[in-house]
């Protein structure tokens, strides 16, 4: 059964590209195009990866939805998805010229498996999501 990748990312053109990327190498994919759709998403599609975008013109920023993902809260909705991989993937370092690195250590980025820069390397973002669903 093949794994199934959530994209969660308000720019339509780079969703359909790697949805495109993604169908080739033989994964579901299903997205969404903003945080609280990317939430309704998650409980909808029941994905095994999550790549989430940080800043979306709307509603819930993606630091703010893999914190709701990782609540470890009894009352939280999306507490069956506490453990699911979660890749990071955004433009945040051209707009506010700042490197974000997994290498800053564990608490920089909370509840994060993974980390990816826009434009994206499509053979790094493979390489990952495969490291990710093993």
């Amino acid at each position: 059964m093949a794994k199934k990748i959530l994209i969660v990312d308000d720019d339509k053109d780079l969703v359909a590209s790697l949805e495109q990327v993604l169908l080739a190498k033989g994964y579901e994919v299903a997205a969404a195009f903003s945080g609280t759709g990317g939430l309704k998403a998650l409980e909808a599609e029941r994905p095994d990866l999550v790549i989430l975008d940080v800043m979306m013109e709307a509603d819930t920023a993606g630091f703010e939805v893999a914190d709701r993902i990782r609540s470890r809260r009894a009352t939280s909705r999306f507490l069956p998805f506490k453990d699911i991989p979660i890749i990071i993937l955004t433009a945040i370092n051209q707009v506010t010229h700042s490197r974000f690195s997994m290498d800053q250590g564990d608490s920089f980025l909370p509840g994060i498996d993974d980390f990816l820069t826009k434009p994206v390397d499509i053979d790094e973002l493979l390489d990952k999501v495969a490291k990710h669903l093993g």
